[in-house]
């Protein structure tokens, strides 16, 4: 399953002295990886990019909460009807049933949103949301972490390897992968054998396990095969939600197949031919390893 650690705001809700768990975890997650034990539990995409430094991504906050995310996004097509909206530069937290308000940026609740300020609202959105709301517990798990491994060291990795490096590389069964992979959209119809799904399984099949696990990355948001196999795989609320390979319209959806992290779904274009298909999806695996938003 998907780890989602620190979601939620956390000074309500944790003992006074709770930011030494923090420092412990990190610690013992350093050690692990020092002493080449791996760890089973797999953590979200950005957390990963915290420790090594990177920055993060709009598309990052579509792997923990897709509902804000295109809420957000919408915004972007309002135009300057968004200052009917009302926003202001806040957000509303409310854990274990109390509500407080929380301002994105110093003196917030006294700056409306308009179309100029948009991207400087979704930036301070995407701030909170991936880094604010648990600034002072991530700071400690990742000096918890520093304390072992230094954090020069980390820099040859990406965000991929650095979790395959952590969690190992998962041990995939194909026809396992396969028998438990839903089809919709433009591949509902034809399922498996549609030719385009014939062309994207012949061409998963000749990947190495690394590539493989990249692949999973890409789509569910974590490098894991489920232990019971995927007819077990979870999404982000913890329910069961298959590998899916969604039919688009190659003129309605770019070039390159995009994901959804949330619901464990790849957005696949109708390509002509397996050449081309193969080619797409390459770049589009290697490109989410770098950090590069295709969209």
């Amino acid at each position: 399953p998907k780890i989602h650690t620190f979601i939620g705001s956390l000074e309500i809700s944790c003992p006074e002295d709770h930011l030494i768990y923090f420092r412990f975890i990190g610690r013992i997650m350093g050690k692990a990886m020092f002493d080449r034990q791996l760890v089973k539990g797999h953590m979200v995409k950005h957390l990963y990019k915290h420790i090594l430094g990177w920055p993060v991504m709009f598309s990052d906050l579509k792997d923990i909460d897709e509902e804000y995310y295109n809420s957000l996004k919408g915004l972007k097509d309002m135009g300057a009807d968004i200052e009917y909206l009302y926003a202001d530069f806040t957000t509303t937290e409310e854990t274990l049933g109390v509500k407080r308000t929380v301002e994105l940026v110093p003196g917030g609740a006294d700056i409306d949103v308009t179309e100029e300020n948009l991207p400087e609202y979704i930036e301070a959105n995407l701030k909170y949301r991936l880094l604010g709301r648990y600034e002072k517990q991530l700071n400690e798990l990742l000096l918890g972490f520093f304390d072992v491994i230094p954090e020069p060291l980390l820099t040859i990795f990406d965000f991929q390897e650095l979790e395959l490096l952590m969690c190992g590389l998962p041990e995939i069964d194909m026809d396992n992968w396969k028998e438990n992979t839903e089809y919709s959209g433009d591949y509902d119809r034809e399922g498996p054998n549609h030719e385009v799904c014939v062309w994207f399984w012949e061409v998963v099949s000749k990947y190495d396990q690394e590539l493989k696990a990249r692949l999973l990355q890409f789509v569910t948001g974590t490098s894991g095969a489920p232990a019971r196999g995927f007819s077990s795989l979870q999404g982000i609320n913890g329910r069961v939600m298959k590998f899916t390979i969604h039919g688009v319209a190659l003129e309605n959806c770019g070039a390159f197949p995009s994901s959804n992290p949330n619901s464990n779904r790849i957005n696949l274009p109708m390509y002509g031919s397996k050449d081309k298909l193969e080619e797409k999806l390459m770049i589009a695996i290697t490109m989410a390893a770098t950090g590069f938003d295709i969209e």
